[in-house]
């Protein structure tokens, strides 16, 4: 199995130094050939080559089996041209190799309620999924710009733009996750206001005519975002555009008490895919070992089971880490109150000590 490893910058090497950790112990507890080789990706990238995805970075990523990476960005690049910016190597790497399906699971573990700002109520049992469409809306829409008008002054321009055949996949990829959990998939659009959600909402409707057996709903936006907070037990499988699936899975964090723990998966029609935390780079705690490894590992866990087939080493990282969580250990941000919090380093060498075990 050959896996490219970008740990790009800000946290990104410090989460991923950790999950890499992990999978060679796991790979070797369960006798998986694993081949690692790490490239240069976003802003660090750019420092050393001039290019936030150097030539070798997406060669090493077409080749690859599947792809773990850590973060992207920096406030020092922000006003970079565009195609030059770190965020710009991770869009073009999501285009080029045509991960359509981003899959963002958000699991409140019992042994974390504690941490959230939620009453346990509401959040004890939460256990759903965000499939995020990823290679097109207003992030890849043309025509997009900053242009001046006839008057002199600036306009601002992305184009919110679906074809029929995007729809349609990714609407079948949420029947299909739907299917294989508890049967409920709601779709999150806009349609009252947009005509590209009125269409999404229209071939939503066709593809569920495929699947008579998974419940189909539809939210506005805005409501989604309401009901995610207000009855978030009430969603399995939640499909949505790429705008929407951004600032929806964010809000989600705070349902399981810290974005550090949500991992996710970004999957071509092929599965093979590209695993990352969904957190950014977080360049205000980089270099502290303070930042938590565990949605980089639980993202581990998710390439094992989703592009690897190996849903016995998948499960056992999973294990190891609520095994941990549930002794009481927690980086700064899910630390039990008047427990001591440990390091990133520390964590990722419990997770490989629970393994062991």
């Amino acid at each position: 199995m050959k896996i490219a490893v970008l740990p790009g910058d800000g946290i990104g090497p410090e989460v991923t130094r950790q999950a890499v950790k992990v999978l060679r112990s796991v790979s070797a507890r369960y006798g998986l050939a694993i081949e690692l080789k790490e490239a240069l990706i976003g802003g660090c990238a750019y420092e050393a080559e001039g290019h936030p995805l150097p030539p070798e970075t997406l060669a090493l990523a077409r080749e690859a089996d599947a792809i773990l990476f850590g973060a992207e960005g920096g406030f020092q690049y922000e006003t970079l041209p565009r195609g030059l910016r770190p965020g710009d190597a991770l869009l073009t790497l999501r285009r080029e190799l045509d991960l359509f399906a981003n899959y963002r699971p958000v699991v409140a573990w019992s042994e974390l309620a504690d941490t959230t700002i939620f009453k346990p109520e509401i959040v004890e049992g939460v256990d759903f999924v965000i499939l995020r469409e990823l290679t097109s809306d207003l992030y890849f829409g043309e025509p997009r710009g900053i242009e001046r008008t006839a008057d002199g002054t600036r306009r601002g321009i992305n184009t919110m733009s679906y074809t029929e055949a995007e729809i349609r996949r990714i609407a079948h990829a949420g029947f299909r996750a739907a299917r294989s959990r508890r049967g409920k998939l709601c779709s999150v659009d806009k349609a009252n206001v947009l005509e590209t959600m009125e269409l999404w909402r229209e071939i939503v409707n066709e593809v569920g005519t495929d699947y008579p057996d998974v419940e189909l709903s539809h939210l506005y936006i805005d409501a989604a975002a309401m009901a995610l907070l207000r009855t978030p037990k009430a969603f399995d499988v939640i499909v949505t555009a790429n705008l929407f699936g951004d600032i929806l899975s964010d809000e989600a964090s705070m349902l399981v008490g810290s974005i550090g723990m949500l991992p996710s998966a970004s999957l071509n029609a092929d599965n093979k895919g590209l695993f990352e935390p969904v957190h950014g780079c977080a360049p205000d705690i980089a270099g502290k070992d303070i930042a938590n490894p565990l949605a980089a590992v639980l993202s581990v866990a998710m390439m094992l089971r989703l592009s690897l087939g190996r849903e016995d080493a998948a499960s056992a990282i999973e294990s190891a880490v609520r095994k941990v969580i549930a002794e009481g250990h927690g980086t700064r941000d899910i630390a039990k109150p008047g427990k001591e919090p440990i390091g990133t380093e520390e964590m990722g060498d419990k997770i490989v000590q629970a393994l062991a075990a």
